[in-house]
């Protein structure tokens, strides 16, 4: 029998997994874009797909943290973390959600200006992508932390429903 579905507020830790593993991950594959010419469209859209569905479960993870927020318990230090926590989170979320519709735009665009489509200028294009996914991941990597000590030093952890038969 499966345990009980966690409300919103209780599906942060969840979610929380999604974004970080495809957001950082799309990088291996605009390296590959540059590196293997012969499937570089493949691999640029690829890295495209991750960015979409990346940027889709952060704004997921960033609304389920909310919610889980609202619930915690708080002391002077559990606040302050959830406030820094909270800002990293979305501000990684926006670069996410600006780097993706900027490399869409720039995938869709050599369809339009055939000066585009030249192998140097998508290479160039996948390399200033690449730098900005990097640090966004620069990003993640700070507001993941953030959420770590919230966790791991803080003892902040989710709501869960109570198991079946359990009082």
């Amino acid at each position: 029998m499966l345990p009980p579905w966690p409300g919103w507020d209780g599906l942060h830790p969840l979610i929380i997994h999604f974004p970080v593993a495809l957001l950082l991950i799309a990088p291996v594959f605009l390296l590959l874009s540059m590196v293997v010419r012969r499937h570089a469209t493949g691999f640029a859209v690829s890295a495209l797909v991750l960015l979409v569905f990346g940027t889709a479960a952060a704004f997921v993870a960033v609304s389920t943290g909310e919610a889980a927020a609202e619930l915690a318990d708080r002391t002077d230090a559990i606040t302050a973390a959830i406030m820094r926590h909270s800002a990293l989170a979305e501000q990684a979320r926006n670069i996410f959600a600006a780097i993706t519709v900027i490399f869409a735009v720039l995938l869709v665009l050599p369809l339009f200006v055939k000066r585009m489509a030249k192998p140097g200028v998508q290479v160039a294009v996948s390399l200033v992508v690449l730098i900005a996914v990097l640090a966004g991941g620069l990003q993640i990597a700070a507001a993941a932390h953030q959420g770590g000590m919230l966790v791991h030093k803080l003892g902040v952890h989710a709501m869960l429903p109570p198991e079946r038969g359990t009082p």
